[in-house]
């Protein structure tokens, strides 16, 4: 390795999104390919090969072990990388004992009460032993499934791969689903454990796992990986080095997030300094300050966001507008006009719109609605979303029939951040819109809002659009000459709104709420000509943000890139190339999820709860949908659950070929 480069390309790498990451995958790279530490004179790990092959003809003589099948040679194709000279490649198989445990049941065993292992116990490089449990096992099976000082178990299931080394000379047992590798001849354990931290690092670990759900990986499949073997004397040097560089990465990490917490304590005082003004002269001077040092407060697009949450919450609550002079129009005027155009609207409406109208003016009757503490201008005035509307209804609650084309079906997952997002909809029939819109048809101006998975998140139908009303979502329709649109859905998306929603949700598992809370939620109601002037004011300011986000997500970017050119040019390891957008696959994963043992009340379940929702069995790419949340936060749920037993494990997932018109649809 040129340490010149090493310490040239440092910077780049460290300071990138997860350069730490890669300054660790960096130096276990080099650690596995023998560029860490010089080579010495006299040292060759053919010697090991042959005390291993000894000891373990020794075994087999003294009928400790039986003859193992022979493994396949190491080809060409095999050598991940470059070794020294004096390294050997080998099969991992040919270096150990290996052996899974058994299945530890306490009906079915007995014995003296053993302490064991299960993949729940087992992290990446150490022990959580808090939860450790016991089991009945006879003398007998012991040398089976007992870890001794040295032993390296890796997990077959759940993160197959996944590994540490037993260091305690006080001896554990452990279950079927890990695996344990005891090295014959002279073998450091914990050069082999960092071998494995490296595959999962760099992701090669995938190549030896099985599995579309919970991964796995056989005995035969870990025996079967091909494994740069060092002497041992720099095999000790070399874990004396990794050891030392991962401290520092330890470190270097600890400073990078104390500095990233005084960034963040300076961004939330100069925010607060802004929300807390008190006069429009120290409104502009605080704006000021942190329009100056806009560059050193921002570090990452999230940080935006919080931002843009500010920005919200100052144009609710009337900061944003010099409030002076502007006392024309009140909030109260607003409301007694909705109310008049209401009982206009319900006396010359007809057949069911007469109906909506008519339920609305019962439903303000006897509404009783909490008006927040919080402080607004003294000619604004606080309504209930009921109040403000011409008209709230809920969904159709039925599962609609999808068709391959037809009319925008819009589900929750198809509404964010303030956006209804039309290209990846599913799509119903003329018929199934026009039943599902039989109280009242969405049209260009209407509010969507959804009531779960995700709560709260709201959109305006896009002009021109024939969209239809899906599952968990309401309608709300204004009095468009009378109350903004864009002022909602902002008023919406604002942390008080947000804050007020969560304080009327219910649910233990997956969130909600119900159709009367919100029509109740309280809102903050300005004359509509300031509604105008605010949302072109956060109009206007969330340009700004949205091109200084797009600015630092292209830094990082430009980091990320030059962060793994970095370790790709010391390692000599290619980087893959961002990918064109994956067009439309020919083919759909067909892979039913059904329910297992019911969870407890208290548990947190969101999947199993949906699955009970839905008779017990519903296909995963349906359960994501309704599930709301990214595709790697579910995975990792259906993990948990699996896990727990309130999802049975997946079967053998089967892929069909679309029909050629719903491809791209």
């Amino acid at each position: 390795m040129d340490a010149q480069q090493f310490i040239a390309e440092f910077g780049y790498i460290a300071q990138a999104p997860n350069g730490i990451k890669k300054l660790r995958e960096l130096v276990l790279a080099l650690a596995v390919q023998g560029r860490l530490l010089q080579q010495l004179p006299g040292e060759q790990a053919a010697a090991i090969l042959e005390t291993t092959r000894r000891e373990r003809e020794y075994l087999i003589a003294s009928g400790a072990l039986r003859s193992p099948k022979p493994l396949p040679a190491i080809t060409d194709k095999d050598r991940a990388h470059a070794v020294p000279a004096n390294w050997s490649w080998i099969r991992f198989g040919e270096i150990a004992l290996h052996n899974s445990g058994k299945t530890l049941d306490s009906v079915r065993n007995s014995g003296h009460p053993r302490r064991y292992i299960t993949t729940s116990n087992l992290y990446w490089g150490r022990f959580d032993l808090s939860s450790i449990r016991q089991m009945l096992i006879r003398d007998e099976e012991l040398e089976k499934c007992t870890a001794r000082k040295g032993d390296l178990l890796i997990c077959e299931g759940g993160e197959a791969g996944r590994a540490a080394v037993w260091t305690s000379d006080e001896e554990v047992c452990f279950q079927n689903h890990v695996h344990r590798a005891r090295f014959l001849g002279k073998i450091n354990p914990i050069y082999a454990y960092r071998f494995f931290e490296k595959l999962n690092m760099t992701g090669e670990i995938n190549q030896h796992r099985k599995g579309i759900g919970i991964s796995n990986m056989s005995s035969k499949a870990l025996a079967m990986i091909p494994f740069p073997l060092p002497p041992l004397a720099e095999q000790d040097r070399i874990v004396a080095k990794v050891d030392e560089l991962m401290a520092l990465c330890d470190t270097l990490e600890a400073q990078q997030q104390a500095r990233r917490k005084l960034q963040n304590n300076l961004r939330q005082s100069t925010l607060q300094a802004v929300a807390s003004a008190t006069s429009p002269h120290e409104l502009q001077s605080t704006w000021m300050r942190l329009a100056d040092n806009f560059g050193q407060l921002f570090h990452a697009p999230e940080d935006v966001a919080a931002f843009k949450g500010l920005v919200l919450d100052l144009a609710v609550s009337g900061e944003l507008l010099d409030i002076e002079h502007r006392h024309a129009a009140t909030g109260a005027d607003l409301l007694d006009a909705i109310a008049a155009k209401r009982i206009e609207w319900s006396m010359t409406s007809e057949e069911q719109e007469q109906k909506e109208a008519l339920a609305m003016l019962r439903k303000l009757r006897t509404q009783q609605v909490n008006t927040p503490e919080n402080q607004l201008p003294e000619h604004w005035a606080w309504a209930s979303l009921l109040e403000v509307s011409q008209v709230i209804i809920d969904c159709d609650h039925k599962t609609p029939a999808y068709s391959v084309s037809g009319i925008h079906l819009i589900r929750t997952t198809d509404i964010r951040n303030g956006e209804m997002r039309l290209d990846a909809t599913k799509k119903v029939s003329e018929e199934s819109y026009l039943a599902r819109s039989r109280r009242l048809t969405p049209r260009s101006g209407d509010i969507f809002f959804t009531r779960e998975a995700p709560m709260g998140e709201a959109a305006v139908v896009p002009a021109g659009q024939v969209v239809c009303l899906g599952q968990r979502l309401m309608l709300i329709r204004l009095f468009s000459q009378l109350f903004s649109n864009r002022f909602l859905v902002y008023a919406i998306q604002s942390p008080g709104f947000q804050k007020r929603l969560q304080a009327s949700a219910v649910g233990m598992t997956v969130k909600h709420i119900n159709v009367g809370d919100v029509e109740n939620l309280a809102l903050p109601t300005p004359p509509k000509a300031e509604q105008d002037r605010i949302v072109a004011i956060v109009d206007e300011l969330f340009r700004m943000c949205d091109q200084y986000s797009d600015l630092l997500s292209r830094k990082q970017r430009i980091a990320t890139n030059l962060a793994a050119s970095a370790v790709a040019t010391l390692t000599g390891i290619a980087i893959e190339q961002e990918e064109e957008p994956m067009k439309a696959p020919q083919t759909e994963l067909i892979a039913p999820l059904r329910l297992g043992t019911a969870p407890d009340i208290k548990a947190q379940a969101p999947l199993a709860t949906i699955l009970a929702r839905h008779n017990g069995e519903v296909g995963a790419k349906d359960l994501w949908q309704r599930f709301g949340g990214e595709i790697d936060a579910f995975y990792a749920q259906l993990k948990t659950e699996v896990a727990h037993g309130w999802i049975l494990e997946p079967a053998t997932a089967e892929v069909r070929e679309k029909p050629a018109d719903a491809v791209g649809a």
